[in-house]
């Protein structure tokens, strides 16, 4: 009897070792991998990107699976090719106080290609439930995710900066590549 319990709990410990086994981190690539956002004024619009972001991911590349996904970026790191515009922008998020922003996901949902990935972003020193919109292309050596996702200035406690005494919309859209080598 005692022989038949430890058989069975021996291989209920493979089965559940061999389920995970699969399961890897991955860091993406920084000389490939970028985040840019987008802020609109009625006069213009500012694009900035920063190439020093810190993603990992934790994937099951047989399965092609992403489990969770990790990602840190510094403020300071965002250059939308003007100094000066810059500068204000990191006055205006108060980059001293608050150097990076991060997020951390909760759920990944996944059809196919497209993925829906649940989390939470810290910026500005506030902390909200976001939604990341992306695509993954699987390949045999590398995984490359493009997505999406848009903020609002005001709910992370942000003035929006004006420009002729109007403000910029409220809303700042991210896009964002990461290139992974599997």
């Amino acid at each position: 009897m005692r022989l038949r319990f430890n058989i069975i709990l021996f291989l209920v410990f493979v089965s559940v070792s061999l389920a995970f086994a699969q399961l890897k981190q991955y860091q993406a690539v920084k000389k490939e991998s970028f985040i840019t956002y987008k802020l609109t004024h009625p006069l213009h619009e500012i694009e900035a990107t920063s190439k020093e972001s810190y993603c990992a991911i934790n994937a099951d590349a047989a399965k092609k699976e992403i489990k969770n996904v990790m990602v840190q970026v510094d403020v300071t790191s965002f250059n939308s090719g003007n100094s000066n515009r810059d500068s204000h922008a990191m006055e205006t998020v108060d980059a001293i106080s608050y150097p990076d922003s991060r997020f951390t996901s909760t759920s990944v949902y996944q059809e196919g290609d497209s993925l829906k990935i649940h989390g939470k972003l810290t910026f500005h020193g506030v902390t909200k439930d976001i939604y990341i919109a992306a695509v993954a292309k699987w390949s045999e050596k590398k995984l490359i995710v493009n997505g999406n996702f848009d903020i609002s200035l005001t709910a992370f406690k942000v003035p929006r900066p004006s420009l002729l005494l109007i403000p910029v919309e409220d809303t700042l859209r991210f896009t964002l590549m990461q290139v992974f080598n599997l």
